[in-house]
This record gives structure tokens, C-alpha cells and sequence, in this order.
């Protein structure tokens, strides 16, 4: 049976990716971006089975009128992608409070907008699934990426929350945590913060990955997961995510661990 989908951020990227596979497996989607233009093309080659959308994710109005519209002209919505979001590059000391304040509205407030406005539907349906596009640094973090952790950390806590919230109303909520992948998400999508001449030689000593993830192959994942009978709240993407987290994980649980009889009430 084809599913209607809701996807933010689909201009390009990860978001476009997803779009795609989505339209691919035979599936209707509806598109959302800042500027309507970018989804012209898609529109051209799939018609009908796209409704293009504008929506600034930091507009809870416009996140509420474009779940309305998508519904309208769809009928309903059985998978909300969360996937609208930018990286912000700096060491703690440099980024700007207004770095960060707006980083929050973008990766987290914006999903909030999204979610709020899509879940009285996917309620009064009985069911629906909701991917929320995090990181493998909304589990683990890294110099000069404290501020964009910051976000996709508060994500993670939100939606382990929310998972527990709509479970009782047949929703699903899976978070997807990806390792790098090849978008602009470091380039031109990017924010980053005035250097500090202190954090030089940690900026040129710093490990740049090997290769990424493409967006087609997390789109892959991320529609596998929505076919799965009992999707995963969270899931690692790429080689990179897992061989970064999975030890980092580890050694968490081992310093509890190590600590735990301190931390214990006495007695």
C-alpha cells in the first residue's frame, strides 16, 4: 500500500534523497522547503504525486498550514521526516550565544513546530511514523561541533520522550542518527564561528573522515525503516556513525560503572 509522506528541508540533500526514494518505491509525498522554486523539478517529473510546500520550519504557523494543506490535497500523512537543519562549526569559546540560540530554533524548535502540527493527524488516524533526522552527534561529540550537538542532543531527548507519549496511539518514532554524509550540510549550508587564534593548533590537528555516507543510501535506510514491522527508535547510519558510537557507547557504560558505587546513595 503507498504511504503519503511529509519531508522538510527537501530542496536538496538528505531531504531530496528521501523524496526520492519515497516517490521511487511508489509512494505520494509532500515537499517542503524555504523557496518553492527548488522543488520545480520534481514537480516536473513526478506531477501529481508531489505537492510542493513552503515552509520555514521556524514558523509554527506555517508548519500548522502546511500539514493542513498536505492532508487537503493528500488525503493523510503516514510518515513525517523531520529533516530540515544546518551544522554550526566552532569551539564552545567562539560560537556566539546567537549562534546557538538560532542553531536550537532551526534543529529543535523547528522539529517541535513540525511534530505539534502533524501529530493531531497521524492521532485521528491511528497511526503513523515519525523519522526524526538526527546525528551521530546527537549521541557522541566532537571538538568544534559543540553547539550543533547541542541540538541534536536536546532532539534526541525530546523524541525519546515523544516515542513514549503517541506509542499508545500506533504511532512510531524512530530517531536516525548518521554518521557524515555528502551534502552541503559543511559548506554553503553552514554557520560557523569567528576562529580564536587559542584554538589553532586543535583546528590542524583536528580528524576529518575518510568518505561519507551518500544521501541515497541513508534514504535507503530510512525507508526500510519505515517498512519495518517494529521500527527501532534509534538506528546508526554508515560505518563511520558505528565505529565512532559504538565504543564511545561502550566506554560510557564502563566509567557508570567504574563511578557507580560513589555515586550511590550511601548506605
Amino acid at each position: 500500500m503507498s504511504r503519503v509522506w511529509f519531508v522538510t528541508g527537501a530542496s536538496r540533500g538528505l531531504g531530496r534523497a528521501i523524496v526520492t526514494a519515497a516517490l521511487e518505491h511508489g509512494d505520494r509525498v509532500a515537499a517542503t522547503a524555504r523557496d518553492l522554486a527548488s522543488l520545480d523539478d520534481l514537480v516536473a517529473e513526478h506531477g501529481d504525486a508531489v505537492v510542493p510546500l513552503r515552509l520555514d520550519v521556524t514558523e509554527p504557523a506555517q508548519a500548522v498550514a502546511a500539514v493542513r494543506t498536505a492532508v487537503d490535497r493528500l488525503g493523510r500523512i503516514d510518515v513525517v521526516v523531520n529533516n530540515a537543519g544546518y551544522g554550526l562549526f566552532g569551539y564552545v569559546e567562539e560560537i556566539t550565544p546567537e549562534q546557538l540560540r538560532a542553531q536550537l530554533e532551526v534543529n529543535l524548535i523547528g522539529v517541535l513546530h513540525v511534530t505539534q502540527a502533524a501529530l493531531p493527524v497521524l492521532r485521528a488516524q491511528g497511526s503513523g511514523h515519525v523519522v526524526q533526522v538526527s546525528s551521530s552527534s546527537g549521541v557522541a561529540a566532537w571538538p568544534g561541533l559543540g553547539g550543533y550537538s547541542a541540538s541534536k542532543w536536546a532532539l534526541e531527548g525530546l523524541t525519546e520522550a515523544l516515542a513514549q507519549e503517541v506509542a499508545g496511539f500506533g504511532i512510531h518514532v524512530t530517531l536516525v542518527e548518521a554518521g557524515p554524509v555528502d551534502t552541503a550540510w559543511r559548506g554553503e549550508s553552514a554557520a560557523h564561528a569567528a576562529q580564536l587564534p587559542a584554538y589553532d593548533a586543535l583546528r590542524a590537528a583536528a580528524w576529518h573522515p575518510p568518505g561519507s555516507s551518500s544521501p541515497a543510501d541513508v534514504a535507503r535506510v530510512v525507508l526500510a525503516v519505515v517498512d519495518a514491522d517494529e521500527p527501532p527508535l534509534r538506528i546508526l547510519v554508515g560505518d563511520l556513525a558505528a565505529d565512532a558510537v559504538l565504543p564511545i557507547t561502550e566506554e560510557r557504560i564502563a566509567a557508570w560503572r567504574r563511578w557507580e558505587a560513589l555515586g550511590r546513595s550511601p548506605g
